[in-house]
């Protein structure tokens, strides 16, 4: 079988490339690298085809999709931050660039999507732990180009009968997620600035809680939704994580402990369009594609610094 990957030169695109490389299919990815790194897939790049364009080209994504039996789109103009900065770009890469990946696969006669969701599309409800029947409330342009992809996937499955998972991924961490620069998810960021003995930063009192989940996770209920029932794939939201939540400041903790350092954090105000608590309920992806957390955030997180203290030196 052959697979296409959008965003598969990124952090979680080229760990789902090794994963479904690793279960003997054929992979395709597209990346334009905006935000994809070249070094990602350097040891896997002649095991793959490679698409060097963007999803909002539709020639590219035409290419791409020809011979593919289901698409893992990941390819996403990512980071809260960036589109508090620049909405108009984070919209037109998100859902211009699904729009244009969706109608290329419905061209191509390719049934089953699976698309990289965001938690963050629940923005700041008090109720915890999140479920999928709760109203979708973003607080953030790149909150809301989310959930607008989400309802395209919802539309495209229900006009056109395509197969269409959304996987409303919470916080994913593991190795290849980029620890630099402005828009660094926390614990790449934690890490590397620990390694060189740096105060790490902190946006907030360090009380907000996340419920983190560790990228073979994520690669898992990605090859699940490529396989569920077709009566499952009907674009409904399904969230994935391991209903547990931990906080920065106890994140840093552990670091310290794991990592036999210590470091003062330096505490800067909260970032806007930030949620103060993220804690999932994963019951309907249990349900629907037999999805169970595979790595939880202790094991997870020994394994990232593991990754991150070998390859940031």
């Amino acid at each position: 079988m052959k697979y296409l990957i959008t965003g598969g030169a990124g952090f979680i695109g080229s760990n789902l490339a090794r994963y479904i490389l690793d279960k003997g299919h054929e992979v395709v990815v597209l990346d334009n690298f905006a935000t994809g790194k070249r070094e990602n897939i350097a040891e896997i790049i002649d095991k793959i085809t490679l698409v060097e364009g963007d999803i909002r080209d539709k020639s590219a994504v035409d290419v791409a999709v020809s011979g593919c039996v289901a698409i893992f789109h990941q390819g996403a103009l990512g980071s809260v931050p960036r589109s508090m900065a620049d909405p108009i770009t984070s919209h037109d890469a998100n859902v211009n660039g699904t729009l244009t990946v969706l109608q290329s696969a419905r061209e191509a006669n390719i049934k089953r999507i699976i698309f990289a969701a965001s938690s963050s599309a629940y923005g700041e409800q008090p109720e915890s732990p999140k479920i999928e029947t709760m109203p979708v409330l973003p607080i953030s342009p790149y909150a809301a180009s989310k959930a607008a992809c989400e309802a395209y996937l919802q539309a495209y499955a229900a006009a056109y009968k395509m197969e269409t998972v959304s996987l409303r991924y919470f916080n994913v961490f593991g190795p290849r997620q980029d620890p630099f620069g402005a828009y660094a998810a926390v614990i790449p960021a934690f890490v590397s600035k620990i390694l060189r003995d740096e105060q790490p930063e902190v946006f907030g009192d360090g009380e907000q809680t996340r419920d983190f989940c560790y990228i073979e996770n994520v690669c898992y209920a990605n090859w699940l939704a490529a396989n569920a029932p077709p009566e499952n794939c009907n674009g409904r939201p399904m969230n994935i994580a391991c209903n547990a939540a931990v906080s920065l400041n106890q994140i840093l903790n552990k670091l310290q402990k794991l990592m036999n350092k210590t470091v003062k954090p330096i505490y800067k105000p909260q970032r806007a369009g930030d949620v103060k608590h993220s804690l999932a309920d994963i019951a309907l992806a249990q349900k629907m594609i037999a999805y169970k957390p595979l790595v939880y955030f202790d094991e997870g997180l020994e394994k990232a610094i593991n990754w991150y203290t070998e390859n940031l030196r």
